[in-house]
């Protein structure tokens, strides 16, 4: 089967509250009538094993939790440069976004363009479901990842 070139990726520990703001943010995108050329991923706190699902798409685009100095539900843009400059992995996960997308490129099979977006969570307390300020959140941030791949969410 071959690879939608557009991959939708959402990363996340659902038992964490809100560290699990990616896989609700892709279960609420099934609900979008989206084209063929896309595809979404729950890619839950898989980390190197998601090499396979990123590998030589032509866009990659990532919702994930932040760990940073900014506000709870702030939700900060960055890219894969951004991503391997940092000096320390920003992601909540032992094996993160980060080290997965400089294994890619090791391997010669990076992603062409990335986008990541991220959210600093309100509380990554043992529970699940998110916090009422991150579900207020999700339409915010599934229009960021609309607009982001380019394409209408509208079939015709």
């Amino acid at each position: 089967m071959t690879k939608a070139p557009i991959l939708i990726l959402g990363i996340g520990n659902i038992l964490l509250r809100d560290e699990g703001i990616g896989v609700h943010v892709i279960n609420a995108m099934q609900q979008i009538c989206l084209p063929d050329t896309i595809e979404l991923l729950d890619g839950g706190t898989a980390g190197a094993d998601l090499l396979d699902s990123i590998s030589d798409r032509k866009k990659l685009i990532v919702i994930d939790a932040l760990d940073a100095n900014v506000q709870p539900g702030t939700i900060v843009s960055l890219t894969a440069s951004d991503m391997a400059n940092e000096p320390e992995s920003i992601s909540l996960h032992e094996f993160g976004l980060s080290q997965t997308l400089m294994m890619a490129k090791l391997l010669n099979c990076s992603p062409g363009d990335v986008s990541i977006f991220a959210v600093k969570p309100h509380d990554v307390s043992c529970g699940i479901g998110l916090s009422p300020q991150m579900e207020f959140l999700i339409p915010q941030i599934i229009k960021f990842l609309v607009d982001e791949a380019f394409f209408d969410n509208k079939c015709d």
